[in-house]
Parts: C-alpha cells; structure tokens; sequence
C-alpha cells in the first residue's frame, strides 16, 4: 500500500509555515490520541502516520529532500525513516515539545502512570557512502553492509545492569525524571522543573552496573543490515534507514543510518538528470552512404540506422533507454551523439582519391533549412 501525501496526511500546503505544521500536527495527535480511542488500531496507525509526516515536514533537511524526491528521498518508503517504527513513547520522547508539560499526553506517556516524563537517551546517526553502478540505479537494488557501529551490550541486553533487580527507583526524583521547585515571586508562586541531577532524568538508578559495558548498555560491533535502494537514485541524494544508527545507552532510542550515494562512472555512457547521454563515432563513409552501428544501453547492445548524408553533431533520441525517475514519474531518454570522424593520417593513394572528390559539388557544403544551426541544436536539447 503506498503511503500517503504528507501534507494531505497533516492538512497543510507547501507553503504552509513551520508554525502552521505544528499546529496541524498536534490537532491529529490530540485527535487521534490513545487515551481518546482506546483499543482502535486505525486510529493508533493515524496517530504514527502523522508522528511520521511532521518528522519529516518540520525537518528542513528532510522537507527539502521530500518536496524534491518524495518519498524515497525523505525516507518514508520501503524501510526507510519514519515514525511507523517508534511505539507510542518514541513518539512523544521524540515530538515532546510540541506538546509541552501539563498537556492530555503528559498522563499517557508519562504524568500518573510513571509520576512524569523520564529522559530517552537516544544514539547518534552513522552516515555512510553507498557506490552505485547505473545498470543498479536503473533498477534498483538490495544491498548488505556491514556497519560498524555500537550495539546493545550482549552482556546485559543493553540495560546497562547485572540483572533486572539492580535497577532501583531513584529517591532523589521518585522515578519521575524531574525535579520541582516551587519559588516566591512579586506575582505570586512559580512552578519550574528540571531534570533530576541523580539519575539524569531516567527515572532510577543501577546498583550493580555490566561488567562488560560499565552501565551504558553499549558496546562497539557490527550489524549486516540489508537496504532496498529505490530506482533512479542520484549522486550526493540521501537515504534514512530509521533505526540503525548507532544504539543508544541503557535502551534508549537507536540513531539512524543515513546512506550517501555515490555514482561509479560507467565505461561508455553519461548521466544527465534522467537521460543518459554517448558519442558514437562514424567515418566520412559511412556518413555519406549510410550504415548501421551497435550502441551500448543499460539493458544491453541496441542497433540504430544512420541515415546516408547523417551531419556531425546530429543528435538521435531512443525514448526510455534513459533512468527512471526517482518518483516513477516517467522515464528519460538515451542521447546519441553523431561525430562524424575526419581521417588524420592519410596514405598517398587517399589523398589522391580525395583530392579528386573535394571539388566535386555535391562536396561543397550546402545547409539547408532542415540543417539546424549549432544554436538551435543546443536549445533543442536543452527545452526537450
């Protein structure tokens, strides 16, 4: 099932504001909150779909490469980044602030059921470069690498205990994460909080730490991760695999994998946006009387006709053997440049045949109106 717009998911344009973008968000998420539709998975799907559209939408970087790519680019298809991964408390650990203390989500994530919102650590994001032929980005591809990164200690399953009866409530916080102060002001009382200075915020201690990650619940190691990368991908665009960054202290919220692409050059042909661009080179001969040659394509040799008096510089267009768009809206061409090769080195009996010929009048150059200009050519090519 393909995703939907996410503007049409929060109700906003293009050009709506970032302020206009939270709002619309935090009208779905109270909308569509768990405390409101007890035990109703479509609205709990509605809830992340829209945890997943203001990721990306109040993320310039992210905006940027969906309103240009959508959402390949973004990171919202096909295993890549978004919310639909998170459970509800990466959600709000994640948007918080849209929200703020003392809203109906401070009771369902933390509030009365946990005394108040404890810290999520979460890990950092791995970025890594991904070379790519233009046979595999015509496609598509599965790739498998092996990242190098920090995992969840093997040790204690990443809590960063020697067993779950070490963890303890911290006394300081009473497991809320935060301390209050309540101070006297010319206006009366103010009500401030912070986070609790024992326990960072998590809400309790470790009595025993993991020997092998010394509490954080972290250690370096490496994970194979396998990524489907869409079609008509490009040089310097960016992929988000949600989830697979680093892994974060003591179970905390994992970072991402950001994939960089990188383009190999191909042997024969030329990239340009979608379409893919070759010089074919044929002699004076064979551009007098006309031939046929085999060209190279990313789906194998094609056969093309050139036509008896075929000028350099002609340009032949074969419709879809370009790259597809990253969006699968349509497809580009593949350009074939005539050159018409001029001999450098000639023996004594061409020269002879030449001399002959090169006052011939059909060897007299003679454009005529269907002969475009080397301008016109070029904004031809340039407006197709």
């Amino acid at each position: 099932m393909s995703k939907r717009d996410y503007y049409e998911v929060l109700g906003v344009t293009r050009n709506s504001t970032e302020a206009e973008i939270k709002k619309a968000y935090r009208q779905m998420a109270l909308k569509y909150h768990p405390d409101k539709n007890p035990n109703n998975k479509e609205a709990e799907d509605k809830f992340k779909e829209a945890a997943e559209a203001y990721d990306v939408l109040s993320t310039p970087e992210k905006k940027q490469r969906y309103d240009q790519f959508g959402h390949q680019g973004a990171g919202g298809n096909g295993g890549f980044s978004g919310a639909g991964g998170m459970n509800m408390e990466d959600i709000f650990s994640h948007f918080g602030d849209v929200f703020g203390e003392g809203s109906p989500f401070e009771s369902f994530f933390g509030g009365s059921q946990r005394g108040g919102r404890r810290n999520v650590s979460r890990g950092t994001n791995l970025r890594i470069k991904v070379k790519l032929t233009l046979e595999e980005i015509a496609h598509g591809v599965e790739k498998k690498l092996k990242v190098n990164k920090a995992i969840p200690c093997q040790s204690c399953k990443g809590s960063g205990a020697q067993s779950g009866s070490d963890f303890h409530k911290c006394s300081t916080c009473q497991g809320s994460g935060q301390v209050h102060r309540v101070t006297n002001t010319f206006i009366g009382q103010m009500r401030t909080s912070a986070t609790c200075p024992t326990c960072s915020g998590e809400g309790q201690t470790i009595a025993n730490k993991c020997k092998s990650c010394h509490g954080s619940g972290i250690q370096h190691g490496e994970e194979v991760i396998t990524i489907n990368i869409p079609a008509g991908v490009g040089e310097g665009m960016q992929l988000t695999v949600s989830g697979k960054g680093n892994a974060a202290e003591r179970g905390g919220i994992p970072g991402d994998l950001l994939i960089v692409i990188e383009e190999t050059a191909h042997a024969h042909l030329q990239r340009d946006g979608n379409n893919l661009l070759y010089d074919l080179y044929v002699n004076f001969a064979d551009a007098s009387l006309g031939t046929s040659s085999e060209i190279p394509t990313l789906e194998g040799k094609a056969k093309i006709k050139i036509d008896a008096g075929t000028q350099g510089g002609k340009v032949l267009r074969l419709k879809g053997k370009g790259l597809p768009s990253v969006n699968s809206y349509g497809r580009g061409d593949l350009l074939v440049n005539i050159n018409v090769w001029t001999p450098q080195h000639l023996s004594a009996e061409e020269k002879k045949i030449l001399e002959k010929l090169k006052d011939s009048p059909n060897f007299k150059p003679n454009p005529g109106k269907g002969d475009k200009s080397f301008y016109e050519k070029m904004r031809e090519f340039f407006h197709s």
